[in-house]
């Protein structure tokens, strides 16, 4: 492989342990990274102290940087914050949201109804993604977004890891759909509703099948 910049690969790193091609609880070698990129140990070594400050890796000296375990008392904390947070970057977006956003909107939300939730659960928790970082983008909040963002790579995070219990479409289409309506009729008491909604939905079914 050609060398890459190292925010290339800090994102590269970050999707692997996000969509769990490295496991929770796996250990990553810094000579392994650093030779697969091609690149020296320092800006390898850089790289794991921004995903260890993501709460994505563990550094333990010594002995190697360890992806961190799904800890669902940290999860419980990030809920409590986005379910606050998310809604209110829908009710920001209502207002401000352009015409074409809300086409991209549409189309995403069209191919969420296409899928099937075995064979395309992947792709439908990158088009769940996509949905949100435009709410988060229209909403024209910065620092709003900033925060969201951080936060989802966790929640992100969570979706990959409960690939087993989802069995329906309809925790993604259900609530995204009417989110989407009430941001189209410019209701900004319902897309925060809905938005809420969405997250709900997911936490509760973790309660039922993992907690």
């Amino acid at each position: 492989m050609g060398k890459i910049d190292t925010d290339k690969i800090y994102e590269v790193l970050k999707r692997r342990i996000i969509e769990l091609d490295y496991e929770p609880g796996e250990v990553l070698n810094e000579v392994d990274v650093a030779n697969e990129f091609d690149i020296s140990r320092t800006p390898i070594r850089k790289i794991f102290q921004q995903l260890s400050n993501d709460k994505l890796l563990n550094i333990i000296p010594r002995f190697g940087a360890q992806v961190t375990p799904i800890d669902f008392k940290y999860m419980k904390s990030v809920f409590e914050v986005t379910r606050i947070l998310d809604p209110y970057a829908a009710r920001l977006a209502t207002e401000r949201i352009s015409d074409g956003n809300i086409r991209e909107l549409e189309t995403i939300l069209h191919r969420l109804e296409s899928y099937d939730i075995v064979e395309d659960y992947q792709e439908a928790i990158n088009d769940d993604e996509r949905f949100h970082n435009i709410i988060f983008l229209s909403s024209e909040n910065p620092c709003l977004g900033d925060v969201l963002s951080s936060l989802h790579i966790h929640t992100e995070r969570l979706w990959h890891y409960s690939e087993q219990y989802i069995d329906s479409m309809a925790i993604f289409t259900d609530t995204l759909g009417k989110v989407l309506e009430a941001i189209k009729e410019k209701d900004m008491d319902m897309a925060e509703k809905y938005a809420r909604e969405h997250i709900d939905a997911f936490v509760e079914k973790i309660k039922q099948e993992m907690l």
